[in-house]
């Protein structure tokens, strides 16, 4: 009596046996796992709460207090947490010297960048609506001090609501960009927060200093050197971020162009892909060490 055999294909090995949801379920696990991610969470939280929190209470007293006015103040910190994440995802392989077993297991090495491109965004995304809420509460002790609803379906306050968890996220992904780009916390973080925060704040003092407030007070236009720092800081992450959280009505600088929301979160798209693209370029060409 004859049996037919049946030939079993050999086991994958790692390499390929490593899917693409494997490699995001890994990714979120390393995430997940250090006590960092939690602690950045939930100060980003805090500070979005309470920076809202103290100046809606301080506002309270204008005879035209509006709450959603204070909407966007928690943002200054706020953002801090959000892009410090997304270095640290991005250089985590490399500081902590397991790049090559990663990329041992996963041979192709794109793959792990783009799962950690999705994990960051995910938890970017829940730290950010957490953030958001806390801001909204932020905003109800001022508003009931002075008897005032919140209103947080009209006056466009829905879109600033959305466009502030946008330009969270899109800050940790601007970090997470950086940081696999860099690969080196310490320079990454620099690089990061001098983009980011330092250099609109420069640019900002600089026209300042060298600009003639006489001059500026008597003219109804912006100066060209102010209306061309208007322009520069309109184009960095942080000036298209925060056109995110405006309404077409408001959006826009003196002076620079008025691109709107959607421009801003295209531009702040366009620093994203930049160095995430450049990241993956070297990533496929260069050694991981």
């Amino acid at each position: 009596m004859s049996s037919s055999a049946t030939v079993s294909a050999p086991a994958p090995t790692i390499g390929r046996g490593a899917t693409f949801p494997r490699v995001v379920a890994s990714e979120w696990t390393k995430l997940t796992s250090l006590r960092s991610t939690s602690w950045i969470a939930a100060a980003t939280i805090a500070a979005s709460a309470g920076l809202t929190y103290l100046d809606a209470n301080a506002s309270s007293v204008d005879p035209g207090f509006r709450p959603s006015g204070a909407l966007t103040t928690g943002l200054l910190l706020a953002q801090v947490g959000p892009l410090i994440l997304g270095v640290l995802v991005g250089t985590g392989e490399f500081s902590t010297g397991t790049a090559r077993a990663t990329f041992t297991a996963v041979p192709r090495r794109l793959p792990v960048l783009a799962a950690q491109t999705v994990v960051t965004g995910a938890f970017a995304l829940l730290t950010s609506l957490l953030a958001v809420a806390g801001t909204v509460l932020g905003l109800v002790p001022a508003a009931r001090s002075r008897g005032i609803a919140l209103g947080l379906a009209t006056d466009g306050t829905p879109q600033v609501l959305v466009g502030m968890v946008l330009f969270l996220v899109g800050t940790a992904l601007l970090g997470l960009a950086i940081g696999a780009l860099v690969r080196r916390p310490v320079p990454a973080v620099a690089a990061a927060v001098v983009l980011v925060l330092i250099l609109p704040v420069g640019l900002m003092l600089g026209s300042e200093v060298g600009g003639d407030p006489l001059a500026a007070s008597v003219s109804e236009t912006v100066p060209p050197s102010q209306a061309a720092v208007n322009t520069m800081i309109t184009f960095l992450p942080s000036g298209a971020g925060s056109l995110l959280t405006t309404t077409s009505a408001s959006a826009g600088v003196e002076g620079a162009p008025d691109i709107g929301p959607w421009g801003g979160g295209l531009v702040l798209a366009a620093w994203i892909l930049v160095p995430l693209v450049a990241a993956a370029a070297r990533l496929r060409t260069r050694d991981v060490s």
